[in-house]
């Protein structure tokens, strides 16, 4: 580390459960003031190594220095000590709370005196020190506001300020930017590097590639356990990195074979939901990948489950192979031919206590049932045949959804829709929190399906995604559409700045087809 001594120093460190060697003699340095990303496939061994390093778990060998003074956290109040903080992907925030009070929450400085050995709180005290923080960090907004007020940006900024509140060397940041539109993370990029400027250490762990180059001083890549390489981020590409990652390369992270455009499978004429959709049109086709991009606040998961039939309190018109339909609930559009992947997979797409073949044939139960039996060989046929056509990795179709990674969580519920041979599959985020490996096995899916004649609407936060995947693109902005782009004409530049509209402008209606 160039005769730099560094603040924490990880040495040969292994950690197995029952069956799996989560890590292997790994190793790891990290400077002051150094932003070091942490990347790796779900598995690689990045959460089991963040977690012994807080206290979480403890490690079966090996040795974690910090400043040369060997030690062991073995718990987080034990890591908390130490100077070292989590800032977790869901955040930890009472919303009823001010963002001080949830600063300062079970450790507030007390009164002098009388009052203070009763316990009474220093409230000017834990108001300055936050407003202070937040003015380090670039807060544009009073310690005294309440968390539920807070966007999502502002409310991780609390986190953050929680982290430095008492005395933080080194500050984890594990999927930092996962939730947050694209004027957040930029946000986040400028306090990452005001941390960097004051002699704090930032992991940064996260799946999305682009950010590490955008962030990092220094990148470390784990794979199966243990160390696959890293070095300066100056010095790496990101096909480097992701070769890395996953031990192969991976030159089609976007395919692009043709799909065959065929008629408008579906059109949306004129929908519009209270403030929240404002006279939304468009028009999809078979083997048509059509992406909607937007900032957080755009609404267009809220236009998705309107198309869906989750929300009812909507007017416009829904034409399925030109036939209007009033899809009074989800129920409705299944039998329309309509399949929704949603953006939350374990809240809203998986019962993750239940197996593999009971979520894939949770939708199709209707068709499976003999009498009032469900046909078992009938429903392990179809289990098993997705299991390989998409390639789900799992021991076997009985094993809980809950133990399988993100992305072959991904595969389940993209099986369970494609049993029901939906015409128009609306894909939310699908690639959200999934490793890169699964990214392109799930892009290729869905051009697969694209290829197949299906109608996809794929909507995602990310742009290369979009740029990548997409025939066609529409842009919205505050429940708007508020531009359109054929595939070769669209960039970051003009997708954000109709993005960045609040009411459509001149919508652009050049599509990939040329109609």
């Amino acid at each position: 580390m160039n005769g730099i001594r560094p603040l924490l120093r990880i040495e040969n460190l292994s950690k197995s459960f029952p069956g799996v060697t989560a890590l292997e003699n790994v190793c790891l340095e990290l400077n002051r003031g150094e932003i070091l990303a942490l990347v790796g496939e779900n598995g690689a061994g990045k959460s089991t190594l963040i977690k012994i390093l807080t206290g979480v778990y403890q490690k079966d060998q090996g040795h974690i220095f910090i400043e040369d003074l060997e030690v062991n956290p073995r718990s987080p109040s034990g890591a908390f000590t130490l100077g070292i903080r989590v800032i977790h992907q869901e955040f930890n925030l009472v919303p009823e709370m001010s963002a001080a009070e949830n600063v300062f929450l079970g450790r507030q400085p007390k009164l002098h005196g009388l009052l203070g050995k009763l316990g009474a709180i220093d409230k000017r005290q834990v108001l300055k020190r936050t407003q202070d923080l937040l003015n380090r960090l670039g807060g544009d907004f009073p310690a005294g506001t309440l968390v539920k007020r807070l966007g999502v940006g502002q409310q991780q900024l609390v986190e953050i300020c929680k982290a430095l509140a008492f005395n933080a060397r080194i500050v984890v940041m594990d999927e930092p930017t996962s939730t947050l539109g694209s004027a957040d993370v930029k946000n986040l990029i400028e306090t990452i590097h005001r941390l960097k400027d004051q002699g704090i250490a930032v992991v940064f762990v996260t799946h999305r590639l682009e950010e590490v180059f955008q962030i990092a001083d220094r990148i470390v890549v784990l794979r199966d356990g243990g160390n696959a390489g890293g070095g300066n981020t100056a010095e790496l590409t990101m096909e480097q990195v992701i070769n890395m990652m996953v031990g192969r390369v991976l030159d089609k992270l976007y395919p692009k074979e043709p799909a065959e455009i065929g008629d408008v499978v579906l059109k949306v004429s004129d929908l519009s939901r209270g403030n929240l959709l404002k006279h939304i049109s468009f028009e999809l086709r078979r083997g048509e990948i059509l992406g909607f991009a937007g900032l957080v606040g755009a609404h267009r998961t809220d236009l998705m489950r309107a198309i869906f039939g989750v929300d009812q309190d909507v007017t416009g018109e829904i034409v399925i192979e030109g036939t209007s339909v009033h899809l009074r609930n989800p129920s409705d559009a299944v039998r329309f031919g309509l399949g929704l992947v949603p953006e939350d997979r374990k809240l809203q797409g998986l019962v993750l206590n239940l197996a593999i073949r009971e979520n894939i044939s949770l939708a199709s139960l209707g068709r499976l049932l003999r009498l009032i039996f469900i046909d078992r060989s009938l429903e392990d046929k179809l289990t098993l045949g997705f299991i390989n056509q998409i390639h789900i990795r799992a021991r076997h179709q009985e094993q809980a959804v809950k133990y399988l990674s993100g992305g072959n969580q991904q595969k389940v519920v993209l099986a369970k829709w494609l049993a029901l041979r939906p015409k128009v599959l609306i894909l939310d985020e699908p690639t959200r929190g999934v490793d890169v490996g699964a990214k392109a096995e799930i892009h290729a899916l869905i051009r697969q399906f694209a290829q197949q004649g299906m109608g996809v609407i794929l909507v995602s936060s990310e742009l290369p995604e979009i740029l990548g995947m997409c025939d066609r693109i529409l842009v919205m902005g505050r429940g708007a559409i508020t531009g359109e782009f054929a595939r070769d004409e669209a960039n970051q530049e003009n997708i954000m700045a109709c993005a960045m509209m609040s009411v459509p402008s001149d919508r652009r209606t050049v599509s990939a087809m040329g109609a």
